[in-house]
């Protein structure tokens, strides 16, 4: 007879296989262990990143990994970015979920959720893990969501395609065009400095 948690993993994992089968926003690229305790997603959706020289910049691509410890499904999978993400509850080796988390959710509505906060869908500014992105997301609400698509897979209806390559989001705002001030016409340009 197998224990409550492997059948908790076993059935996490079925209901992610069949629910991301074919879905081109959320994919999963990698597990470890029999039923899996860790998997590796792969987001083909917009969000931001800062680069290198300090630019709010685009990425089309990120990836995650989820590792379910002894304590799962009572605590909280671990959570960590393998890409950049510019966003106020993430950090560099986390991504803040206590918010949210309950025994009962399943993990595919996690990793719809984590989604919809890569694309700034959802955000917390009130308790960030990454304080200067919360102040930035409040300074520049407007131009969320940064990808406005549905993240989840559609239960009932064909699955459409991501879009090409060099096309945008569906309704995704336009950058803002400045207030004459002597601000930057463009958000996404603007320097980070991390003090």
């Amino acid at each position: 007879m197998l224990s409550p948690r492997i059948r908790r993993l076993k059935l996490d994992y079925d209901q992610m296989a069949q629910k991301f089968a074919g879905w081109p926003l959320i994919e999963i690229t990698g597990t470890a262990g029999m039923p899996p305790e860790v998997y590796r997603f792969k987001y083909n959706i917009k969000g931001l990143f800062v680069s290198p020289t300090g630019d709010i910049q685009e990425r089309d691509v990120h990836f995650l990994e989820v590792n379910l410890s002894l304590g799962y499904p009572r605590r909280a999978p671990q959570c960590r970015m393998l890409t950049p993400v510019f966003h106020p509850n993430f950090d560099d080796s986390t991504v803040c979920i206590g918010d949210f988390w309950a025994a009962s959710e399943g993990l595919d509505d996690l990793i719809i959720r984590i989604g919809r906060m890569i694309s700034y869908q959802e955000y917390n500014t009130k308790s960030p893990l990454n304080g200067l992105a919360a102040k930035w997301a409040e300074q520049n609400a407007k131009l969320f969501p940064v990808d406005a698509r549905d993240i989840a897979p559609p239960t009932d209806k064909p699955q459409p395609a991501a879009p090409a390559a060099g096309e945008s989001a569906p309704a995704a705002s336009a950058p803002n065009q400045g207030n004459g001030r002597g601000e930057s016409p463009d958000p996404w340009a603007e320097r980070i400095s991390v003090e």
